[in-house]
């Protein structure tokens, strides 16, 4: 009998009672002011990130090793014989490359880390899905099989308040020289297949810029059926109106409002940002 566990990182910003009922394991991303350090949603909110951002904007960092090793050690204390593991981009973090070292060093274990190339919901609706794979009672080598299907059939789009942080947080990857801050022009932020944001498209103005999206999730959705996920940082009245009109599209089978996203992508978005998953069912 297989005993499958399920890893992931704070970046996937899963509910708390989805990773409660299904029995997720999750690694915390660390965020470091001067003087002091936390985990990601375990020792500090996203609020409490945003409200400090006057003060000192933080660093961060990658789940620690010996997180990644403890976790490693207690499942199988626990018994499990395989994992599956789905990480932050690469392009964005070590996470993935960490997680599968440790991973190797424990093969009394059979892990399949896999890097997602996505962040927020994008990775997290690759763990849902393996969730209800695993529950529907398929295999170890099923679920896997199918993991870089379900990858691409998953669009993730988001605008932020001010591209500062990322700048500050050298993650704006292809986006750079592509904004001209005079003009308001706004960039739609993706992913490539590297797991690097780009520049979708580019429009002038905040009000445009969410239209857009909206304009893009409806070229989408003429094909497809999808299940949405919408999420903010710090701008939960915008997303809250932006939620509304993803709810009425054609095509839309489930729209989830998941709420503000992890403190650590926090840090390098920014508030102002309303972001958009789409995953084609």
């Amino acid at each position: 009998m297989e005993k499958i566990a399920i890893i992931t990182d704070t970046t996937a910003d899963l509910t708390t009672e989805f990773i409660k009922e299904h029995n997720i394991n999750v690694l915390s991303f660390r965020i470091i002011y001067r003087d002091r350090e936390y985990k990601d949603k375990v020792d500090i909110t996203s609020e409490e990130v945003y409200k400090n951002f006057e003060i000192e904007v933080p660093k961060s960092s990658m789940p620690a090793l010996q997180d990644m090793e403890e976790l490693y050690q207690k499942l199988e204390e626990e018994g499990y014989t395989h994992a599956i593991g789905i990480t932050l981009s690469s392009g964005l973090s070590g996470i993935f490359n960490g997680l599968k070292m440790i991973a190797e060093e424990h093969n009394k274990i059979k892990s399949f880390i896999y890097d997602s190339k996505l962040i927020s919901l994008g990775e997290g609706a690759i763990v849902e899905e393996c969730v209800r794979m695993l529950e529907n009672n398929k295999s170890f080598d099923e679920i896997v099989n199918e993991i870089p299907e379900i990858r691409k059939r998953i669009h993730l789009f988001f605008v932020v308040g001010t591209l500062d942080y990322l700048r500050k947080g050298g993650r704006i990857g292809k986006i750079a020289g592509t904004i001209g801050k005079l003009l308001n022009i706004k960039p739609i932020v993706s992913v490539d297949e590297n797991g690097v944001y780009y520049a979708y498209d580019k429009v002038r103005g905040r009000k445009q810029s969410l239209n857009r999206v909206l304009e893009i999730a409806k070229d989408i959705t003429k094909e497809n059926n999808c299940r949405a996920y919408v999420m903010h940082g710090h701008a939960e009245e915008e997303t809250r109106e932006f939620f509304e009109k993803i709810k009425e599209l054609p095509n839309i089978n489930n729209a989830m409002y998941n709420g503000c996203i992890s403190p650590v992508s926090g840090v390098h978005s920014g508030p102002g940002l309303v972001g958009l998953v789409l995953l084609e069912e």
